[in-house]
Order: C-alpha cells, then structure tokens, then sequence
C-alpha cells in the first residue's frame, strides 16, 4: 500500500510537470450545411462540406511561477509519500522483531518450564527414596507431587504461549502459521551490556533521521508551495495557442453537379494575455486556506518533535531499567540456582526439610522465569529504542 501510494504521488509530479510544456493535437473537423440562399428573384439551394484535418498547439509561456510552484507542491508530496514508505518499513522491522523476542521469549520459558519440571521430579523421586526408608512422611511426597504437577501445567501453558508467538511471527513474516521455522535460543543472543549513546544523542539522532517527523517536513514545504501558488493567481497570464492544417471542401447549387475545392493550406496564431481583475474574492479566501493550512502543518511539526522527544525518552528509561533488570536476574537465578542445589542435597542429607527444598525448587523456577523475561525485555527495549530513533533504518549491515 504505501509503495502503490509513493508510485501515485510520483505520477503526481510528472502531471505537474507537464503543464511546463506546450500541448499538441491533431484534430480532424468535418462539417456540412444545406440552406436557401435567396438570389433574385429566386432561392437556390446551396449545399457544402469541408474536411479539414491539421494540428492546434496551446503553450502557456510565462505566469510568475504558478506552474512551478504546482510542480513544487507535487514534488513535496512524493517527498512525504517516501518518508511514508521508510516509515512503513520502520514499523514493519520492528513489528518482526517484535514477534521475533516474543517467540525466543516463549521457548526460553518452555525451556525454563521443563527445567522447573526436571528439578520438580528430582525432588519428588528424593522424597518417595525417603519414604521408603521411614525417614520421611506421605505429606511430604505429596507435597513433592503437587510441586512437579504444577511444574507440568506450567510447562505446557508455556508450550502452548510458544506455539502462538510462532504464529504472530509468521503473521509478521506474511507466511502461514503453519510454516515450520526454527528459530536461535534466546539464551545464544548477545545480552547489551551498556546503552549505546547518551538520551540527549538519542534524541537528536531521532529528530533528524525519524520518516514520519520528516514527512512532516516534507508537508510544511508544500504548505508553503501553495501560498505561493496562491498569491501568484493575482497576476496575470501570457500564452500562446493556434492551428494549421489543409482543408478540402464540396459545393452544390441545385441539381447541378458539386465541384470539389483543391486543398486549401489554413492556419491562425493567436498571443493572450489574461488578467482576473475580480472573481468574488476567491483568490483571497483561497490564499487565506493556505495560509491557515501552513499554520496547521508548523503547529502539527512542532508537536510531533515534542511527542518523537518524549518517546525517546521513554523508551531510553524502559531500555535502561530493562538493563538493571537483566542484571538483578541473572545475579537472582545465579543465587536461586546455588540455593536449590544445597537445598537438595541437605535434604538428601536428612537436615532439611521437605518444605525448604519444594520452596528452594519454586524459587529457583521463578529466578528462571524471571531471567527469560529480562532478556527478553532488554532486547526489546532496546528494539524500541532503535525504533523510536530510526536507527532500525540506519543499522550497518555485516
């Protein structure tokens, strides 16, 4: 759509360009008449016909710019229809990438879920040993079952949260859901570690390279064509137009037989210059529109450059508390993991109880969980923050 539509605008400007040039057309003109032309003291019947073909040229040559000026506010426009264009593949890029974190995010909570599952089931195994020995009770088996059950519900909800990000991906990707892709572990993706470039840099680099706040440009340029444009309706027009051809004509009077004309070379060449001295005020009221139609397009510029600012902003907050929370997790899944290890093993030990290592266990689970999702989110924030600079259209390729 936006491509179809930077095609009409550039058919747009060649319109516009066209009036620049003179226009020529072959006509051909055939007429015929019967009358009574009265010759005393009779009317005689007259009967004619001509055949003319030739070629009429039209040519405006000078009107202080009003063409020029359509010429300019169609070349803005296929401006702003290409920043439209850019602006869609901006948004088409970071709607994959997305769709993309969010499938990474649902197979690392798969994985994340069928780890938890596994530790579940160790402990529900160390704690049937213990029964069989006497040195532990039935409550504390089911307890252990209850833990690797919900463990397993978790699992496959998260199977299930995989399955539809594959299919909002491949609805991104303008594939079929059904396609079968295979996709890296989130786990194998590089982990930012510091944010590129400082909020005002960020800032700058989107007031300057954004598609859509540069449409805005391109539109106040066009604004400013048609004031121009209008203004130039108060001053007059010098053309030039004529034809040229060869004409071939019949006669008959009465009865008698017609005699036919030999060619006859034709032509007229006419200069105009015209001038609207009044025509109710609508050059006025038309200049006015303009007018307010620039204001409108200055006032729509500026709040855009303070909306691009604020969400720069926001999104360069939401990338670095992603990076402090990516940080908290895997220090959090770093001391859950120990923490569940010597859980376990004291409890095989016999001096920890079932509740500590089922607590251990669930604690260890939500550290993994946890640890996906900031992954996650840093990566998309960071997404969004390329996003809301443009820099997902500027990125150096390998």
């Amino acid at each position: 759509m936006a491509w179809e539509n930077a095609k009409a605008r550039a058919a747009d400007l060649g319109i516009s360009k066209a009036s620049l040039y003179p226009t020529i057309a072959a006509v051909a003109l055939a007429e015929t008449n019967r009358t009574d032309i009265f010759f005393s003291p009779d009317f005689i019947r007259q009967t004619t016909g001509t055949f003319a073909p030739g070629i009429t040229l039209n040519y405006i040559i000078f009107d202080f710019g009003r063409r020029l000026q359509d010429v300019a506010i169609s070349r803005s426009g296929l401006l702003s229809a290409n920043f439209l264009f850019n602006d869609t593949h901006r948004r088409i890029i970071f709607d994959v990438m997305q769709a993309y974190y969010r499938l990474l995010n649902g197979k690392g909570q798969e994985d994340a879920a069928e780890a938890n599952l596994n530790n579940a089931q160790t402990v529900e195994r160390a704690a049937e040993a213990r029964l069989e020995q006497g040195l532990a009770t039935l409550p504390d088996v089911l307890e252990a079952r209850s833990a690797a059950a919900q463990a397993d519900y978790d699992l496959q909800a998260a199977i299930g949260a995989t399955e539809i990000a594959h299919g909002d991906l491949a609805t991104s990707l303008g594939i079929s859901p059904t396609a079968q892709f295979k996709v890296e572990s989130i786990r194998d993706l590089p982990i930012p570690t510091e944010l590129p470039d400082t909020v005002e840099a960020s800032i700058d680099r989107a007031l300057a390279q954004r598609p859509d706040l540069l449409q805005r440009v391109a539109d106040l340029r066009a604004a400013g064509s048609e004031i121009r444009a209008a203004r130039t309706a108060y001053l007059p027009t010098l053309s030039f137009d004529g034809n040229g051809g060869i004409a071939r004509s019949y006669a008959q009077q009465l009865q008698q037989a017609g005699l036919y004309s030999p060619n006859q070379e034709y032509w007229d060449a006419r200069l105009s210059l015209s001038w609207n001295v009044f025509d109710g005020f609508a050059r006025e009221n038309r200049l006015a529109r303009a007018k307010a139609d620039q204001k409108q397009a200055s006032a729509e510029l500026n709040a855009m450059r303070d909306q691009v600012e604020n969400q720069v902003w926001s999104a360069y907050s939401t990338a670095k508390t992603a990076l402090r929370q990516q940080r908290a997790a895997a220090a959090l899944l770093a001391a859950a993991s120990e923490s569940y290890d010597a859980a376990l093993q004291s409890y095989n030990f016999g001096v920890r109880s079932q509740i500590d290592v089922v607590s251990a266990q669930r604690a260890l689970a939500s550290a993994r969980t946890a640890d996906v999702s900031a992954r996650t989110q840093l990566l998309t924030g960071v997404a969004a923050l390329a996003f809301q600079t443009s820099d997902l259209l500027h990125a150096k390729r390998p």
